[in-house]
């Protein structure tokens, strides 16, 4: 019967070519006291990583020769870049004293959305009263580009619109619950608005 020394020192001999625990340059490592020895991988394998090394020693980081403080620019441009030229309404806030360079243009406030958005914006922005507004905004904006797609004469596919059939697919219990919840809200308000009509 072999004894758990003998197996050790079969083990550490059964390859002459490396020291127990030493790479042999292939990635293979030597057995140490019956057990594999961690292979650790060495600075010149780790190079292809993109950023490695940057909590290395400065004199050793990869990008310290490119750094520089304060940073280098090219061809900087005196003065203020030129501001975008306003063509649309812009809402800004009251904590700030204009609108900055550049803007988004895409949707402009209009319609009921738009004076709902523009009373928003009449609050500062730590008002609960402007975010709900602006929430408000929102849906009532899906109501009128609905009508609008009507006006037009497209009938637009709102459950599709909605995903309804990727929740269907990736989420029924989720959907269902929806179903339920929406159901329950309805029947509510339903009971109330008879119920105030027969007072």
């Amino acid at each position: 019967m072999e004894t758990r020394n003998d197996i050790v020192t079969a083990n550490d001999q059964h390859d002459g070519h490396h020291a127990p625990g030493e790479h042999d340059g292939e990635g293979h490592v030597g057995h140490v006291h019956g057990a594999i020895a961690p292979r650790r991988p060495t600075r010149d394998q780790l190079q292809h990583i993109q950023g490695w090394g940057a909590d290395l020693d400065r004199k050793n980081r990869p990008g310290v020769p490119m750094e520089r403080t304060p940073p280098r620019f090219i061809n900087v441009p005196d003065g203020d870049p030129v501001p975008q030229e306003q063509r649309v309404e812009v809402l800004v806030s009251t904590e700030r004293p204009g609108r900055t360079p550049l803007f988004g243009t895409v949707q402009p406030p209009s319609g009921l959305s738009g004076a709902i958005r523009r009373l928003a914006f009449k609050s500062t922005e730590n008002d609960v009263r402007h975010w709900l507004l602006l929430l408000l905004a929102d849906r009532v904006n899906v109501v009128e580009g609905i009508g609008d797609d009507l006006a037009k004469g497209k009938v637009p596919n709102i459950l599709a619109e909605m995903g309804i059939k990727s929740e269907f697919k990736h989420n029924p219990a989720g959907l269902a619950k929806k179903v339920a919840i929406g159901a329950a809200v309805v029947g509510v308000a339903c009971y109330l608005m008879k119920r105030r009509d027969r007072r």
